[in-house]
């Protein structure tokens, strides 16, 4: 059975998706103004910080600092008890990160071993070229949306913490991703085409209700890493990965899409990446990455848990959605329908 989604009022705005767990009710009752206490200490600490309770509520949080929601006030943005639900989210979501990462490397070794073992992890990327239906294509684009509509926003924030070499760089790079000027070529309107030539929705955060824990918490590390300007070198070791990783990816998807027979501009957005991430890897490795190092090499373990948190929350996307497409099932909380 395939999920319709409701429409919003603001053609800018998502709706509010329904909760998953008695968390993520009370941030999205907050948001929509009804009385009542959100979780505490003892209650977040006993949640999966990597379940669908969790991982919305963040979310939630950290969309208000983007295009907010459909009827929800601006200045929910920094409402009080939202801020302080919210860091409660991320000490748990941290915490367990930090767990899960080696942190015992250097910047060269995290992002020298990038380039001979692909963050592809199971192989979204391969699946997709080798064995990929239309049916996978479409579930990996709802899947992705939910960043990349959205694609560099989060790492902009970065800017006004840098200095020197890396800030110089860092603007380069983000002016490519804004289009360089031109609007045609932001790279979050191209995406949006690429949904649209695979009869998807396009609009900002339509799928949300269909997006599953596993994809949102690398969109929720984004937002957490550049939110706080004590990550900043994190958000430039997640930022690296990223434009290392782009280019092969990218060569892979826009070859599946072209197989399918979606059509060029659907493959438009990975052909950009292709060629624009090749020169953007060097830029943010050797300038990005290295000016912030010469500035504060104090920062280099951040740099690697950076890397390392958005290898890890790949790696464990692509098992779930590889796994779900080899067993026959969705990849989605709830297939969607194709739009008219």
């Amino acid at each position: 059975m395939t999920t319709t989604l409701p429409r919003t009022a603001d053609p800018r705005a998502p709706v509010l998706p329904p909760a998953r767990g008695e968390i993520s009710a009370a941030f999205a009752g907050r948001l929509r103004g009804r009385p009542g206490a959100l979780p505490g200490p003892r209650e977040v600490a006993a949640a999966d910080p990597y379940g669908e309770d969790v991982q919305l509520a963040l979310h939630l949080c950290y969309e208000l600092h983007y295009r907010g929601f459909d009827g929800v006030p601006d200045d929910a943005e920094w409402d009080p008890e939202l801020l302080r639900g919210r860091a409660l989210l991320e000490e748990r979501f941290e915490e367990a990160l930090r767990d899960g990462c080696p942190g015992a490397r250097t910047p060269a070794e995290v992002f020298d071993a990038l380039l001979t073992e692909p963050l592809d992890g199971r192989g979204v990327s391969r699946h997709l070229l080798r064995h990929g239906t239309l049916t996978h294509l479409r579930e990996h684009a709802v899947l992705r949306s939910v960043h990349q509509l959205r694609e560099s926003d989060p790492q902009a924030w970065v800017l006004p913490r840098l200095g020197g070499r890396a800030k110089a760089a860092m603007a380069t790079v983000l002016y490519d991703e804004f289009g360089a000027g031109r609007p045609e070529r932001v790279h979050a309107g191209l995406y949006a085409d690429l949904m649209d030539a695979l009869g998807l929705d396009p609009r900002y955060g339509h799928y949300l209700p269909v997006i599953g824990a596993a994809a949102l918490a690398p969109t929720n590390l984004m937002s957490l890493l550049g939110l706080r300007r004590a990550h900043r070198g994190a958000l430039v070791g997640h930022f690296a990965v990223l434009e290392t990783t782009s280019p092969p990816a990218a060569s892979w998807h826009a070859a599946a899409l072209r197989r399918c027979g979606v059509g060029e501009a659907a493959a438009r957005y990975y052909d950009e990446h292709v060629e624009a991430d090749a020169v953007h890897e060097q830029l943010v490795r050797h300038e990005v990455v290295g000016g912030l190092l010469a500035d504060e090499p104090k920062l280099a373990a951040d740099v690697v848990f950076g890397a390392e948190a958005t290898v890890l929350l790949e790696d464990a996307l692509g098992e779930a959605v590889v796994s779900a497409w080899e067993q026959g099932s969705s990849a989605l909380l709830a297939p969607v329908e194709e739009e008219s």
